[in-house]
């Protein structure tokens, strides 16, 4: 379908092939068409040099920018199958606003009843969080990591101004540590959720073509 003249299309962001797996099969409810998935690869690095090379594409000019995938929760009582939406996101090189969060919390409240939605700073890292550090970080106010966030989100804003936003599914949480994502049940459970989750962020994007009233 050709984009249409007056609107921006969506880049949707995720690093692994199992979340690239489960977005690509998962419910393209309300798509049309605008809608761009990219598989970065992993850790910041390859989520920096991924993102920079598709925003110069000119297809993806002016798009929103929409980093997703799993995340390792921080805060106490986090569970597998848990959603984060960032308020921003943050690393060493710095913060990036995440745009119209409340958004995204409103619609995945909608389509996930029953499902725990936690807002707050999302960190990133150049490595897998466990343990100790996991505490530590949750120290600093954050309530989730994961390794691409805030490169994709930085990245995208240092091309030129766009929205933004960051929406993480929690793998693994302070009680609940995983090994590998495809064996265990928290696992499955991140993926199913991964997989239906598209919906809620096409109607963030579709609202924020709206006028605001």
């Amino acid at each position: 379908m050709s984009r249409k003249p007056d609107s921006a299309p969506l880049l949707i962001a995720c690093a692994l092939g199992i979340e690239h797996l489960a977005l690509r099969s998962g419910d393209r409810t309300g798509a049309d068409g605008r809608v761009t998935l990219l598989r970065t690869g992993m850790g910041p690095r390859a989520a920096e040099r991924s993102v920079l090379r598709a925003l110069a594409d000119p297809p993806h000019a002016g798009a929103a920018v929409l980093a997703t995938g799993f995340c390792a929760g921080l805060a106490p009582g986090m569970h597998p199958g848990d959603l984060v939406v960032a308020e921003e996101t943050r690393d060493p090189r710095g913060t990036t606003a995440c745009v119209r969060s409340d958004l995204l919390v409103k619609e995945l409240v909608r389509r996930f009843p029953g499902r725990m939605v936690h807002t707050g700073p999302l960190t990133g890292s150049d490595h897998v969080v466990r343990g100790q550090e996991r505490s530590e970080l949750f120290a600093t106010g954050a309530i989730a990591v994961d390794m691409e966030s805030a490169a994709t989100l930085r990245s995208a804003v240092r091309t030129g101004p766009r929205p933004v936003a960051a929406v993480r599914v929690v793998v693994d949480a302070p009680e609940h540590e995983l090994v590998r994502i495809g064996t265990l049940r928290g696992g499955i459970s991140a993926f199913r959720v991964l997989r239906a989750i598209l919906p809620a962020f096409f109607e963030w994007h579709r609202s924020l073509l709206l006028p605001r009233r």
